[in-house]
């Protein structure tokens, strides 16, 4: 295999990562302006509602200490002990990481042996070992904050009957986290230990609020932080949060049911040209070895790959929804 022909696979592999990276990274940047210049229209309108809202976000902002710092923001490797805590495994960095090099070296091989191409096997090792077991780590992830905010409603249900019946809040926590089960009772059960050893419970709250990054759990912050700072009736408050939360559960679930065709074609039609090439690639390596060897065949796979990977890319943003 030529320069020509490594310089094509490496580029059409970085395309690849590219595309994937700004499918599934982050926040829409265009939303972000919008907030930002919502933001701008409530601190110069004259309008008394937005008066009022305005006065409620400098009071949220307010709330974080001015040391405040999101978690996993250090480091690349702090973002990845934090994602892998949030999986509630257990596992470490150094076992991400020999998993990693472990995936890669087969899929390397493999691929090595089936062709005899090394550069190939070395490109599509590198993008298995560091796909495979970021993709697995994310579904664990997605995993236990479906069974979290499952949970989660039921578990302020409980904070509510507790503080009606005179508990106060730090003995609700301590209940929800003994009578809640999965990773509600175990975050609710961080937290009463952090309060115990003489952290505050805002900060306690925070710090699982960081590392979880659920936007649930971050409401349940802001109206207890609120609470405590204008004061009123908590139950009655957490009570309505809880309502709240549940019909964001049930928009979630429609949204879901009403795009879950559309998931399913985009699927279908992204994944089965490549499904497809692998199986017949497999079963008769000689009739697609033209890929591999011939220059003209090359560029046109590489195009194939790229114009794919684009609409891939248009249908994974056409069936992302926001809430």
């Amino acid at each position: 295999m030529n320069t020509i022909q490594l310089v094509l696979i490496a580029g059409g592999v970085l395309l690849l990562l590219a595309l994937a990276y700004a499918a599934f990274a982050g926040p829409n940047a265009a939303k972000a302006s919008q907030r930002r210049l919502q933001q701008l229209r409530y601190r110069h309108s004259e309008s008394t509602d937005a008066k009022v809202e305005s006065q409620l976000k400098k009071a949220i902002a307010a709330r974080k200490p001015k040391s405040f710092k999101r978690a996993g923001s250090g480091s690349r490797l702090e973002a990845l002990a934090v994602r892998l805590d949030r999986t509630g495994k257990g596992w470490t960095l150094s076992q991400y990481l020999y998993t990693s090099l472990g995936v890669g070296l087969v899929v390397a091989v493999i691929i090595f042996l089936r062709t005899g191409s090394l550069p190939l096997g070395f490109a599509i090792g590198v993008f298995a070992g560091a796909g495979i077991p970021h993709f697995i780590v994310g579904r664990f992830i997605k995993s236990r904050t479906t069974k979290f905010n499952a949970k989660f409603a039921d578990a302020i249900e409980l904070l509510v009957r507790g503080l009606r019946s005179g508990l106060p809040v730090t003995e609700t926590l301590n209940v929800v986290s003994q009578e809640v089960p999965g990773p509600v009772g175990e975050e609710f059960k961080g937290i009463v230990e952090r309060i115990k050893i003489g952290r505050t419970m805002e900060e306690s709250l925070q710090e699982t609020a960081d590392r979880l990054g659920i936007p649930e759990f971050n409401f349940f912050c802001i109206t207890l932080a609120i609470q405590r700072e204008t004061g009123g009736n908590l139950a009655e408050t957490l009570s309505n949060l809880s309502d709240v939360l549940r019909k964001r559960a049930q928009m979630k679930l429609k949204i879901k049911a009403m795009s879950s065709e559309s998931k399913a074609s985009a699927y279908i039609v992204g994944s089965l040209p490549f499904i497809v090439f692998v199986l017949i690639w497999w079963v008769n390596p000689s009739y697609l070895a033209g890929f591999f060897t011939d220059d003209r065949l090359i560029v046109a796979g590489l195009g194939g790959m790229v114009w794919m990977s684009i609409g891939a890319f248009i249908m994974a943003k056409m069936v992302s929804f926001e809430i």
